[in-house]
């Protein structure tokens, strides 16, 4: 009774811990922190084990040192036989892999020698940019409408064709309006019909001055003009004013698309900015918007004449820096819904197109067609980046160049190449050499006049005869034997 009685409280003692939930939970945790430990361990141990233990390749002075402790003492060994020397192996021809890790990578020689395959990677890359433009680009691009202004000259070539070639890059839908001062003409056509994109070819009847001012002026007027067949046809999209000397990025593309009215973007004027005697590289100028720190815009950055004072370029070709205006229209992109007569969500900070450059109204720059120029619009980073350039490079107004720059007739030899890289005829005999040189030594004039010739110089050149023919004799007899 008494043994019961003691197990008694025992047993509810053993109950009461077997019904607690913390004794179970403690050992649980314990357990599995100990797997956990085990599990880190054995991975540790394991690096440990491949650092210290794992064979390294030993190095060429271990190498050494461990066949000099080989050698026995010079002394007991007797005198070595000359040494065999054995021709050095051929050179192991050059593998086309190399191993780089434990992945080897094959070289393939260059150019590829399979051009199918070249034509699939370019294709493959074209699929690539395409989709990553899809995904990452603009979405739903909205046209783009480029005015340039244009006439027949010696550059024109030149410059025309950079900008087509520019413009046929440009991902996005495109339409190209072309301004010819003098009216449509020929060359122009034949360079405009090269490219794959939709060309509109506009005529105006006025000739291209030659004054840098009257020029500045009849293209103005130009771009106006071609503004009003914009708003007559209704075309829809991104207007950007692209002269045809001008370097674009095809970044400005993308850029243009943020605008909602119009916009302004900063132009590198490429013009030698350096004063005379001014040591030092002064910095690039630039036109364009400017910003303050939260944005907006406060302002605008013109070009500095006063460096060219009566030093600039007063006619095409002139040799003198050509300056732009004050702010080139090149520096400003607008929606073509601006010049529709009738349009939805107009501003009310536009002027109507009808009352722009009458009366002999001068045309500046676009900020002329507005009411208020505060509500531009910067781009590129509020100005910072600079997209285009500016450059005015043309020859002469009077210079003469080839219609469609094509040589019909060839050109006449005017000056005759002194060597050819083919030979006409071998020399059959040593002699014709050297009354070659002798006839040549005779057309070229001397530099000094009959007059001041000296009775020394003459003899000199008697001597020089009389020695050639001596070698010529010797040539003949040699031959005779």
């Amino acid at each position: 009774m008494k043994q019961t009685a003691a197990q008694q409280p025992n047993r509810q003692a053993f109950t009461a811990f077997r019904s607690s939930p913390g004794v179970l939970f403690w050992p649980a945790v314990h357990v599995l922190c100990c797997l956990l430990s085990a599990a880190a361990g054995f991975r540790f141990s394991r690096l440990l084990f491949l650092l210290l233990f794992s064979p390294s390749p030993p190095s060429s002075s271990s190498l050494h040192h461990r066949h000099l402790l080989r050698q026995p003492p010079p002394a007991i060994l007797p005198s070595p036989p000359p040494p065999h020397i054995h021709p050095p192996p051929p050179p192991a021809a050059a593998s086309n892999g190399v191993v780089v890790g434990r992945h080897g990578i094959r070289v393939r020689p260059w150019p590829h020698p399979n051009a199918a395959e070249v034509a699939r990677a370019h294709e493959i890359l074209a699929r690539l940019q395409q989709e990553q433009r899809r995904r990452y680009g603009v979405k739903d691009p909205r046209p783009v409408l480029v005015v340039t202004p244009t006439y027949a000259r010696t550059f024109q070539a030149l410059h025309l064709t950079g900008l087509l070639h520019s413009l046929m890059l440009v991902p996005h839908p495109l339409t190209w309006l072309v301004v010819e001062a003098g009216g449509v003409s020929n060359e122009t056509a034949a360079l405009l019909a090269r490219s794959r994109l939709a060309v509109v070819h506009l005529p105006f009847h006025e000739q291209m001055p030659v004054r840098w001012h009257d020029r500045h002026r009849l293209e103005a007027r130009m771009r106006l003009h071609a503004l009003r067949v914009i708003r007559e046809n209704q075309l829809d999209g991104i207007i950007v004013f692209a002269d045809d000397s001008n370097v674009h990025r095809l970044e400005l593309f993308d850029e243009v698309q943020k605008v909602e009215w119009m916009g302004a973007l900063s132009v590198g004027i490429l013009a030698h900015s350096q004063r005379e005697g001014e040591k030092g590289q002064s910095p690039l100028p630039i036109q364009g918007p400017a910003c303050n720190a939260s944005g907006h815009l406060i302002g605008w950055h013109t070009f500095n004449t006063l460096p060219y004072a009566k030093k600039a370029a007063a006619f095409v070709g002139d040799g003198a820096t050509v300056l732009p205006m004050k702010l080139e229209w090149a520096g400003f992109v607008m929606n073509s819904r601006l010049l529709w007569r009738e349009a939805e969500e107009k501003p009310g900070w536009v002027r109507d197109l009808d009352e722009v450059g009458i009366n002999g109204e001068e045309i500046e720059s676009p900020l002329d067609l507005l009411k208020d120029a505060s509500s531009v619009e910067p781009l590129g980073n509020c100005g910072k980046k600079v997209l285009l350039w500016w450059l005015r490079a043309e020859a002469r107004s009077d210079s003469k160049f080839p219609a469609g720059w094509v040589m019909d007739p060839p050109l006449e030899i005017i000056v005759p190449a002194k060597r050819t890289p083919w030979p006409e005829a071998l020399p059959d005999l040593a002699f014709q050499v050297i009354a070659d040189d002798e006839d040549h030594v005779e057309v070229h004039p001397s530099k000094k006049t009959r007059s001041s010739r000296s009775k020394r110089s003459s003899r000199k050149k008697k001597k020089r005869e009389a020695h050639v023919d001596a070698q010529v004799s010797d040539l003949f007899n040699r031959q005779e034997k």
